[in-house]
């Protein structure tokens, strides 16, 4: 089904005048990536860890090593299994080296993973609806949202667990019964998160079969579990590229991976421990607002039934949880993605436990929810058609405002009919994100990158050298090195000794704080980049479309410097 397609047909089911909720995983799929794929997809917003992995992505294209990780100075990086590496390497593969197609992949895992967790739901229950819900719960997560805007481990990892969790629900609901297929799912899919993020899969997945092994309301044999030929191309699957490092580079990688892994993330102090405890729970409960205070009244009563209905799937939910706010607290530095590979089980678990509270006829929350999410819409609308009216916008922003406001239209007219609130609530928090992409696009110079890829297509081909050193921040280079492949090669600088390591190149990307630190009698400047900076958006917003903007502007942007050496 064609994105166009699938958005149609969510828009008749929005009109439609039935009043019971149901979810088509493949729309809710689809209006996810409509709804974040201009957040996601350009590159207003960026996030540090990107540059690992869109820089060794470039470097395997430019040296054809795709197994061998590397920093954008050359310098070997262990860090991280390879699978988040090849995602950003295949949108490059097939769409070129460009800023959205290192993250398509990721957007799409976003999606996928609202898809599972209906399927999820569905293999646990058997139920339209409860699935449907959790689908929409999911879509709705902000973790999620933000996960699948950056092309980094954690909305693969959260992908791939979720089909783990598939595999784990069908054992648990059939038994020894189960249809082979499931632990078929299970080892594939945990194979691939551990060649996402290593032992923090590892360790969810082997307490999740520890569980099935002894839990006491519907063990699993070992008979079942030991799907010989499932396991055989599993572990082939999640150990091959440490083999191939093994072989290739030695244990000089493994101490890398098991510093990342380990070291430096394992928290030793008590009170460290139990400060990220407390706030990886609190951001647990965060993360399914508005969902989680849905039939809190009821909780006492009805968390006994599900108790009784089904403990085996209570339990592992529980579990689960408590096991990723375990890894949680004793991380050093804790992050609320860290939270996320648990997040569509808990889904699921909130979605039963809001159908048995009969969370529709309770009516007056919903109501609350979904006008304080529309209003919120009303609000981001209204600042980007100011916005946008006082710079013009163009073609595509006008196109996309207008699509905005259709689909803030429906939300209100069902809002207004009293029908399908857990859809309101859902798209709108989704649809926040595509009004607020109209505003970053408007604040958003292009970037450093896009302007010197602007240059050198006014230069002629065969002038424009072949690699640049680049010293300044690393963020900036990773965008500058996406933009100039594959005519130029751009190297970073490491810091020990910069100065005299730029007499290796003739041709120098340099942030603007460095340049009174060299002699510029020796350089020709053939351009310079300027980029808001972020102290003064206020500032530049307020004086946007008056005559002072130019020179404002000037005095508050970050520049970066293309300095030609002079011939000796």
């Amino acid at each position: 089904m064609g994105c166009l397609e699938a958005f149609g047909l969510s828009l008749h089911m929005l009109f439609s005048r039935s009043t019971e909720l149901k979810i088509n995983p493949w729309v809710l799929m689809s209006a996810f990536a409509l709804l974040v794929g201009p957040f996601a997809l350009a590159f207003h917003m960026h996030y540090p860890d990107e540059i690992y992995y869109r820089d060794a992505a470039v470097k395997m294209m430019e040296n054809g090593d795709y197994l061998t990780t590397y920093l954008g100075s050359g310098e070997l990086r262990f860090k991280k299994p390879i699978l988040t590496y090849w995602a950003v390497l295949a949108g490059f593969k097939l769409f070129g080296v460009s800023d959205w197609a290192s993250r398509l992949f990721f957007l799409i895992a976003g999606a996928g993973t609202v898809g599972l967790t209906y399927l999820l739901g569905k293999t646990l229950f058997d139920s339209k609806k409860i699935a449907g819900l959790a689908g929409l719960i999911m879509a709705a997560n902000p973790v999620l949202i933000f996960s699948a805007t950056r092309s980094i481990p954690d909305v693969l990892l959260v992908l791939t667990m979720t089909g783990s969790a598939i595999g784990f629900a069908g054992l648990m609901r059939f038994g020894d019964q189960a249809p082979k297929r499931f632990t078929w799912i299970l080892y594939l899919s945990l194979a691939q998160a551990f060649e996402v993020k290593g032992l923090p899969a590892a360790a969810l997945g082997g307490l999740g079969i520890f569980y099935l092994l002894v839990n006491p309301w519907k063990r699993i044999s070992w008979k079942t579990l030991m799907n010989i030929p499932a396991l055989g191309i599993s572990l082939v699957i999640a150990l091959f590229w440490f083999v191939e490092m093994w072989r290739i580079h030695g244990p000089t990688y493994l101490s890398s991976f098991l510093e990342d892994q380990v070291g430096i993330r394992v928290a030793s102090r008590a009170l460290l421990i139990l400060q990220n405890g407390l706030l990886a729970l609190l951001l647990l409960v965060a993360m399914f607002i508005p969902w989680a205070f849905f039939g809190f009244s009821k909780s006492r009563q009805f968390l006994q039934k599900l108790w009784k209905e089904n403990r085996v799937f209570f339990g592992f939910a529980i579990l689960w949880a408590l096991a990723i706010l375990g890894m949680g607290a004793m991380t050093s530095k804790f992050y609320e993605r860290y939270l996320l590979p648990v997040a569509p089980v808990l889904a699921v678990w909130l979605a039963w436990f809001l159908e048995k509270t009969e969370l529709e006829l309770s009516k007056k929350g919903l109501k609350i929810a979904s006008v304080f999410f529309i209003l919120l819409n009303l609000i981001i609308l209204s600042f980007s058609l100011w916005l946008n009216f006082q710079q013009g916008a163009g073609f595509l922003v006008s196109t996309q405002l207008l699509l905005g406001v259709v689909i803030l239209g429906y939300l209100v007219l069902l809002l207004w009919r009293q029908e399908k609130l857990p859809k309101v609530i859902s798209y709108s928090v989704l649809l926040l994100f595509f009004l607020a992409s109209t505003i970053t696009e408007r604040i958003s110079f292009p970037h450093q990158g896009q302007q010197i890829r602007q240059h050198l297509e006014s230069l002629q081909k065969e002038g424009i050298p072949g690699k640049f050193g680049f010293f300044g921040n690393l963020h900036a280079g990773s965008k500058i090195r996406l933009s100039v492949y594959p005519e130029v090669e751009l190297v970073d600088i490491p810091n020990q000794d910069w100065k005299e390591k730029l007499q290796a190149y003739s041709n120098i990307i340099l942030e603007d704080k460095f340049l009174d630190q060299i002699d510029l009698e020796d350089y020709r400047v053939e351009m310079h980049t300027v980029n808001w900076q972020s102290k003064a958006i206020p500032q530049l917003l307020l004086a946007s479309g008056k005559p002072e903007f130019d020179s404002l502007l000037q005095a508050n942007s970050k520049k970066y410097y293309w300095l030609v050496r002079k011939a000796q």
